[in-house]
This record gives C-alpha cells, sequence and structure tokens, in this order.
C-alpha cells in the first residue's frame, strides 16, 4: 500500500516521505479550519441555514481539495474565499440590502450568480484565456483589489468585535471597550497575532477555541456540546435560483464581479504558493490549467451544494513549510475537514453570534480572525508603484472605497474608471487594454442607469 500511495503522489521523487506529508496536509488544515466556524456566520446573514453551511463547507472543501491533489499533485488546499463571502452576505443580499447598500438578491439567486461565474470560470480555465484576462488587468489594480477586500474585511471585523460603532456624528466611532465582548475580541486578537509570532500550527484556530472558552463562563457564548451528527444539506442544495438570477438588478455586474474576484484570488493564490514551493518552472505553473480546473470546479460544485466561492487558500504554505511537497497533503486535509463534520455543536455555539440588542448581533469570538485575515491581504500594497500617479490614485480609490462604502462593487469601480480617465489623457493611454476602457464605461452607465 505505501508503495502503491508513493508511486500515485510520487512522493519519494518528490523528496518527501508518505509520514511529512500527512504532517503538512494536517498542518494545512488547522491553519484554514477557522473557515469551518467564520464560513456559517457570513451565510446566516444571508438568510442560510448554519448547519447546512456547516456541512456543506467541509464537504466541498474536502472533495475540492482531495480533486487538486489528484489532478495536479501539488498541496493547495481549497475552501469557501474570505472577502467573497462577505461580498455574497453584505453586498449580493443580506444586511446591506436591507440598509440600501446592496442588489437586494435573495441567497437562492445568490448562488446561482456564483455558479454561473464558476461556470465561466471553468470554460476560461479548460480554454486556457485565464492568462490574457489576468494579463489585461493593471497590476496596480490587481494589488489595490486584494488590499480593499482586506480592508473591507478588516472594518467587518471590528463591528463584530464592538470596537468600531455606529456614530451620527461621525458615521463610526470606538465602541465601549470596557464591555465583555469587546475586552474579548481584544483578547481574541493579541492571542492569535501571539500565537502567529511565535509560528505556532493552527494558531489562528487555537485563538478561536481559546477565547470560545473563556466567552462561556463570560455568558457570551452558550455551551451546547461538543460531538453530534452532520446537519442535513437539504435546506440549501440544489435550491439556486438558476435563471431566475437573470431577472435580478445588475446580474450581469455581479457575475462578473464573482468571476474576476475568483480568477485573481485563485491565480495569485497559485503563483504565490507554487513560488513559495519551488513547483514553478521559468516562472511558469506546470498542470496550471488543471489547477484552475479543479478551482472552478470548485466553485460550482460549492454553489450547487449551497456555499460561496471555493478558491485556493494561501495557508496551504503553511503545510508547505511543514514538509508537503505532493497531493498526498491534500488527502491528509480532505480527511480532517470530513472529520470536522460532527463538530456541529462547537461551530453553531461560536458562529451563531452574541446578540447585543434586538437588532444588532456580533460574533467576539471569530471578528479576531477577520481583523488579522485582512492584515495579511493588505501586504498586497508594496507592489504598487506609489511614485506613478496613474497607477497608485486609482489603486489607493480601489482600496479605501471599498471598506468606506462596505462595497467591494464600488471600490472596483472606481479603481477602474479612475485609471482608464487619468491615463486616457497621458502617454501611457495607448498601453492600457481595451478591456479596461471597456470594464470603466460598464461602471459609469451603471451609475447612470441603476
Amino acid at each position: 500500500m505505501r508503495t502503491l500511495i508513493d508511486r500515485l503522489f510520487k512522493v519519494t521523487e518528490s523528496g518527501s516521505t508518505i509520514r511529512t506529508e500527512l504532517i503538512g496536509g494536517t498542518t494545512t488544515f488547522f491553519t484554514l479550519s477557522y473557515i469551518i466556524f467564520v464560513q456559517p456566520a457570513f451565510m446566516l446573514i444571508a438568510g442560510m441555514d448554519v448547519g447546512a453551511v456547516m456541512t456543506v463547507t467541509c464537504v466541498a472543501s474536502a472533495l475540492t481539495t482531495i480533486l487538486m491533489g489528484v489532478l495536479t499533485n501539488y498541496p493547495i488546499a481549497l475552501a469557501p474565499a474570505m472577502g467573497h463571502n462577505a461580498f455574497f452576505a453584505y453586498t449580493v443580499c443580506g444586511a446591506a440590502a436591507a440598509g440600501g447598500l446592496g442588489y437586494g438578491y435573495s441567497w437562492e439567486a445568490a448562488l446561482a450568480a456564483v455558479f454561473w461565474a464558476g461556470v465561466l470560470f471553468l470554460i476560461v480555465a479548460v480554454s486556457g484565456l485565464q492568462a490574457k484576462l489576468i494579463d489585461v488587468i493593471p497590476p496596480g489594480l490587481k494589488q489595490g483589489i486584494g488590499a480593499g477586500i482586506g480592508l473591507f474585511i478588516t472594518l467587518l471585523g471590528l463591528e463584530w468585535a464592538g470596537i468600531i460603532v455606529d456614530n451620527p456624528a461621525t458615521l463610526v466611532g470606538i465602541g465601549n471597550l470596557k464591555s465583555s465582548h469587546v475586552l474579548l475580541s481584544l483578547f481574541g486578537l493579541l492571542l492569535t497575532a501571539i500565537l502567529l509570532n511565535l509560528r505556532v500550527p493552527g494558531a489562528i484556530l487555537l485563538g478561536i477555541l481559546i477565547t470560545s472558552i473563556i466567552g462561556i463562563p463570560l455568558g457570551i457564548l452558550q455551551y451546547e456540546g461538543l460531538i453530534d451528527l452532520p446537519p442535513s444539506i437539504a435546506p440549501t442544495a440544489f435550491k439556486l435560483d438558476f435563471f431566475g438570477v437573470f431577472t435580478q438588478p445588475d446580474f450581469l455586474t455581479v457575475i462578473l464581479l464573482f468571476f474576476f474576484l475568483d480568477i485573481f484570488d485563485t491565480v495569485g493564490t497559485l503563483v504565490g504558493v507554487s513560488d513559495y514551493a519551488g513547483f514553478l518552472k521559468e516562472g511558469k505553473l506546470p498542470k496550471a490549467g488543471r489547477a484552475l480546473g479543479s478551482d472552478a470546479a470548485g466553485t460550482v460544485f460549492g454553489s450547487l451544494l449551497g456555499t460561496s466561492t471555493l478558491t485556493s487558500y494561501i495557508e496551504s504554505a503553511a503545510g508547505i513549510a511543514a514538509g508537503a511537497r505532493t497531493g498526498l497533503a491534500n488527502i491528509a486535509t480532505g480527511g480532517l475537514l470530513l472529520a470536522s463534520l460532527f463538530f456541529y455543536p462547537l461551530v453553531k455555539m461560536i458562529g451563531g453570534g452574541y446578540a447585543v440588542s434586538e437588532y444588532v448581533t456580533l460574533y467576539p469570538t471569530i471578528a479576531p480572525v477577520l481583523i488579522i485575515v485582512g492584515s495579511f491581504m493588505v501586504k498586497s500594497i508594496a507592489g504598487i508603484h506609489w511614485n506613478k500617479p496613474g497607477e497608485a490614485i486609482p489603486a489607493f480609490l480601489t482600496i479605501i472605497i471599498m471598506p468606506l462604502t462596505f462595497s467591494i462593487t464600488e471600490g472596483l469601480a472606481f479603481g477602474f474608471i479612475s485609471y482608464a480617465v487619468i491615463n486616457l489623457f497621458s502617454s501611457e493611454r495607448r498601453k492600457v487594454h481595451p478591456v479596461v476602457y471597456g470594464l470603466a464605461v460598464l461602471f459609469i452607465l451603471r451609475y447612470i442607469f441603476m
């Protein structure tokens, strides 16, 4: 059996061992396992069933991660994308729609938009067009989009913690730092940061669990058990509004945004992780089409069962740092994701939220994760050429508009429009791809007619 596994995943040939691969896959699981708690909380805001989403998150992530391992032999895991879930819940449907800031989709229609975006991505991945689509988007805007989503997630985390609150005079203000839920979030933030700084495996998961344990005697969380049978996926599976989504406002914009965000995240993660692991050959990733196809298939499959966009996870670098070099590590990661299905009571306790009033529910044990993940994403600003106004200003507008308008869409719109207009009146105008000008025009028309 060991010989068969070795030959199937070329473990010895990759300079690794079966034991090292299993350790690496386990490390990756503990690093990304926070999504099991975070994803149901986001989808709850969109009106979806927490138990079903938790099951779907584990199953879709596990099967797609295993698919990636088998098809590519890369130790790169997949799970619901941070930022995409916030866009799904707050902009496309959910709380933002209720406040007049979103598109007002039902979650069934939003899942359909994710599905069609995944189908489009799958077509692009199979055809090999993804490289051309990525190349036409200016580098500064790509990096600005990542950083903007990072700030968007950070603001959300600060709000979920109660650190940032509504202030009629200044729009936002500081919360009550003496309240138990804020103190718990601050503790969780510092604890997780310390664990990360000490390079403790599974630091984010440990931060969530320890903070949650402390929250029980404080009355912020209610312990309801640890292990139970997995919840049914019936409340969300195949409930997509496949064709009704095309009657929704700005359906093309929403689908294309899901599509482009998926491409940006996937390509950026694959290149970054592969470069770190030494998988790139002359700057190119072998089996890139299979890797992108696995990612796209994950999005399609996940949306059918009931969750937002799946993408390759940068946290896979932790498993690679622990020695993972083959797809066998993904088998270990996928297996642990499936084993997590039986911990629903724990997920329900952590992801169910803490009601501070009739209208406000906070998530003090999950909020630190959003703030920390946001800090990881903001580092992309280092690649922006800040001495070039034609690149820097559109990137800055993209970054700052996303959190301040609480909308990824608005950040993209300001970024593309400003980039096209500024560079149209410069010597660089011929270097701007027509697609960028086309997207800018579409965003302008959206503001005129929406």
